[in-house]
């Protein structure tokens, strides 16, 4: 074997073991990034069921709310009814 296949031997060799380890280095990356996504994943659904409960809860202090401007409608309209006989 003269001096040029040897070297072309040894480079793709070389080469070839590089690739390896960069492409299991890539797995072991790509396996960190899949768990990191699934936790911010679990940490947005959290995030999601809190906003839904607050916006849940807005809703029912505006209904109470709501009820208690009809209350006041109602209670307006029969003083002005009191007002408007006793005149």
């Amino acid at each position: 074997m003269d001096t040029t296949q040897l070297l072309l031997t040894v480079t793709l060799t070389v080469t070839t073991i590089f690739l390896v380890a960069v492409g299991i280095q890539l797995v072991f990356l790509l396996r960190e990034v899949r768990k990191t996504i699934r936790k911010v994943n679990t940490i947005i659904e959290g995030l999601e069921k809190a906003g839904l409960a607050v916006e849940h809860g807005f809703g029912e202090i505006f209904g109470f709310l709501s009820g208690f401007k009809a209350i006041f409608k109602v209670i307006d309209l029969i003083n002005n009814k009191k007002n408007a006989r006793s005149k």
